[in-house]
């Protein structure tokens, strides 16, 4: 029979806990999630990823708990384990007979309220279905790992350090939380970014899906006790030190992709390997990635313990990587993750010579960015801009698109704290460019001389070594 109940917390698995006068029925499945106080719906298990004709209840989804809230508190009496019939029994009460029964999955998955007032229409499974439309995003592997990624993911160091004030937190956790659900599962951070706080970011916002992720983040660097940059240090001590931390505050029990941020000259790069490869046995790290290393510091390491990605910029404004060090993954079968692949929004076409920086913003100390390099480099902005229009795309879009022609094994991770340039990146997935395209890139851009190093000296004495 159903009861009129308070709904106190909606678990991840869809099971509720239920407070009446005097009597608590719970049980405890997955994380809590964190509506509160919802009176009213049918709480369904599906994956986080997948719906259409239920409007979402998810944890972080409060407008959705709003929407029902005024409506009848309809909830079972004591829920039992996710999977049961109850759960499908319950569906059927509160929409009569207009929903199949669901074959709910036990993995973790997020929580469901369905459309209230509007009955769902008949489906045998929710599975394959998302909110606002079919956002499927291609897979693809890293190397010859068997960790799979989508195809563009999301570099997250711009939500909190680096290009200015930090933006709202919880703007940013909303932002996360749009990725994945556009197809986006594949996030990169690091203990560096904040320091500490990109990090207790990322883990917050993807907890609710966080089986259903690869979290990549770094070590390498020593902070003060006034989390002051105090410089590199990759010793195995260290490392460790640095690994118990980034798990705390990413809320997982293991870190899907662990890179080293910049090698430290200091230490062997067969300690730091093996060092990883002990912490990859004890269940902590599933894989071992390296950023901005050279190629025989690469070859080293992966002798060591086999490297599943490495991270370096590159884009149609740095070509470095085109020399030695994409030949050199390809043989040994590692991924290679692109960072800034729009030149730090410059290939956005959003930053002219005009364009001012928040004192904070770490572009003002890039001699690329300096007013006079920006119009010297506006021409490979209008080249790309010239190539968008006529694929009916942005000057963005090209040039993720660019990149992921070069290999299949390449993951672009642009960055944004805006949802509209989040949903255009993604949309880079479903440009496609000819051969000719690419030829007709090739041809243009090799005419077009970039002005400004990438990076000051001292930072870019950090790379390539």
């Amino acid at each position: 029979m159903l009861c009129a109940c308070e709904v106190e917390v909606v678990r991840a698995f869809g099971v509720v806990e239920l407070e009446r006068t005097s009597q608590r029925f719970q049980n405890d499945f997955g994380d809590a999630g964190r509506v509160a106080a919802l009176e009213a719906g049918v709480v369904v298990d599906a994956d986080a990823r997948e719906e259409r004709d239920f409007l979402s209840a998810k944890p972080w989804n409060a407008p959705a708990a709003a929407a029902v809230r005024a409506q009848a508190r309809l909830v079972r009496r004591d829920p039992r384990p996710p999977g049961s019939q109850e759960l499908t029994d319950l569906v059927f009460r509160i929409h009569k007979t207009s929903v199949t029964p669901l074959a709910l999955p036990e993995g973790p998955a997020g929580t469901w309220i369905s459309r209230v007032g509007q009955p769902a229409q008949s489906h045998a499974s929710v599975h394959g279905m998302r909110a606002r439309g079919e956002h499927t995003m291609q897979k693809r592997q890293l190397g010859n790992s068997n960790l799979e990624v989508s195809a563009i993911g999301l570099g997250c160091m711009g939500m909190s350090f680096g290009y200015g004030p930090a933006p709202d937190k919880q703007e940013m956790i909303s932002l996360l939380r749009s990725a994945f659900e556009r197809g986006v599962t594949f996030f990169d951070t690091a203990e560096a970014y904040g320091p500490y706080t990109n990090e207790e970011l990322v883990g917050e916002a993807l907890a609710p899906v966080r089986e259903q992720v690869v979290i990549a983040t770094k070590f390498g660097f020593e902070f003060d006790s006034d989390v002051q940059e105090r410089g590199l240090n990759s010793r195995p001590e260290h490392i460790k030190e640095v690994v118990e931390s980034s798990l705390e505050r990413l809320e997982v029990d293991t870190i899907d992709l662990l890179y080293q941020h910049r090698v430290d000259p200091d230490v062997p790069i067969e300690d730091v390997a093996g060092t990883v490869r002990d912490l990859i046995a004890e269940g902590k790290v599933k894989y071992f990635g390296l950023s901005e290393a050279s190629v025989e510091t690469i070859r080293r390491a992966h002798a060591v313990q086999p490297v599943t990605a490495v991270q370096s910029e590159y884009s149609l404004w740095w070509r470095r990587p085109d020399e030695e060090l994409l030949p050199t993954l390809e043989e040994l079968g590692i991924g290679f993750v692109p960072f800034s692949p729009l030149g730090r929004g410059f290939l956005t076409g959003a930053i002219t010579e005009s364009t001012t920086f928040d004192s904070t913003d770490f572009r003002n100390i890039l001699p690329r960015f300096t007013p006079e390099a920006r119009k010297a480099n506006q021409a490979l902005v209008d080249l790309l801009g010239e190539i968008a229009t006529r694929k009916q795309a942005t000057p963005a879009q090209i040039a993720i698109a660019w990149l992921l022609a070069q290999k299949p094994w390449i993951v672009p991770i642009p960055g944004t704290t805006k949802l509209h340039r989040l949903e255009e990146n993604i949309g880079a997935a479903t440009v496609e460019l000819t051969p000719d395209d690419l030829r007709e890139i090739e041809s243009a851009a090799s005419t077009v001389p970039v002005t400004g190093d990438r990076y000051p000296e001292s930072l870019e004495r950090q790379t390539d070594r």
